[in-house]
């Protein structure tokens, strides 16, 4: 059913020339262990002025927005929530012009899903990600991915998240080091 969907989704963003990336649970499965996830996050390259295009992939795909007023929920949160009522499946379209986000996007590899290439998020960039939720189940998903996954590029995460430490004034960095060396 996922796979499904990541097709369909990647096959109307790609007709649309919209950059994106497969962020969160999905791409977890793909550098860690299997877990339940009940959603698909995709990160879009471009601001809230792009609603008008993504309102019409989402139109396309015959999904429900599940906001009443999508565009002032978005100028809050830069997340366009949908579900597919068929399936039940909640897919998060998360509006992004940072330069991360941008880069992130840019070198997010093809992961072939029955005959069709889906862009998912880097290793490195579902870790930065994870790493700065840091809810208990993103710090469990970067150690699984680090286990399996021991040639990661260290100095590129170290970067982003020093970044960020200055930016949002937090210590992403710390929590990375700790869960490096708890592994």
């Amino acid at each position: 059913m996922f796979r499904k969907l990541l097709n369909k989704i990647s096959n109307e963003l790609d007709k649309h020339k919209i950059p994106y990336m497969v962020i969160g649970g999905q791409a977890v499965l793909l550098y860690g262990e299997p877990r339940l996830t009940k959603d698909i996050d995709i990160t879009l390259d471009m601001g809230i002025e792009g609603y008008p295009k993504v309102k019409e992939v989402i139109e396309n795909l015959f999904f429900r927005i599940l906001v009443d007023n999508p565009e002032e929920f978005l100028k809050k949160t830069m997340v366009l929530p949908t579900i597919e009522e068929k399936s039940g499946v909640r897919i998060d379209f998360i509006f992004s012009f940072s330069p991360y986000e941008k880069q992130a996007i840019g070198s997010a590899i093809d992961v072939k899903i029955n005959n069709k290439m889906v862009k998912f998020a880097s290793l490195e960039d579902v870790i930065i990600h994870k790493i700065i939720a840091s809810r208990a189940r993103d710090i469990e998903d970067v150690k699984t991915i680090l286990l399996k996954n021991p040639d990661y590029n260290s100095k590129y995460i170290y970067k982003w998240l020093g970044e960020f430490d200055k930016s949002l004034d937090e210590k992403f960095s710390n929590v990375f080091k700790k869960v490096e060396k708890e592994i």
